[in-house]
């Protein structure tokens, strides 16, 4: 079993609240749930209106099939017009021996 992690550093462009940033990552996770079927959070820089930290994870039975998936999901991020990526960084955990 192979578990990717990617976490996502965000500016969120044209968000002078909370709540404005909130609707631009609604927008954003729910995308990704629904298209990638990723787990996904908010990690990070919760209290800061302009910046996010996203958090996803896939398991897969292969690490290039979690690989490829991630990097559609970043993106899938990189095409909202809303939000901009400032950094990512990718991390395939390998457990088990496979049986």
């Amino acid at each position: 079993m192979v578990v990717g992690v990617l976490r996502v550093a965000l500016a969120i462009e044209g968000a002078y609240s909370l709540k404005d940033k909130r609707r631009a990552l609604r927008k954003v996770i729910d995308r990704l749930r629904s298209r990638f079927n990723l787990a996904v959070a908010e990690v990070g820089d919760n209290e800061l209106w302009n910046r996010a930290e996203l958090g996803l994870a896939a398991v897969s039975n292969s690490a290039p099939h979690a690989n490829s998936m991630l990097d559609q999901a970043l993106d899938a991020i990189r095409a909202v017009a809303e939000v901009d990526v400032l950094n990512s960084d990718l991390e395939l955990i390998h457990m088990g021996d496979g049986a």
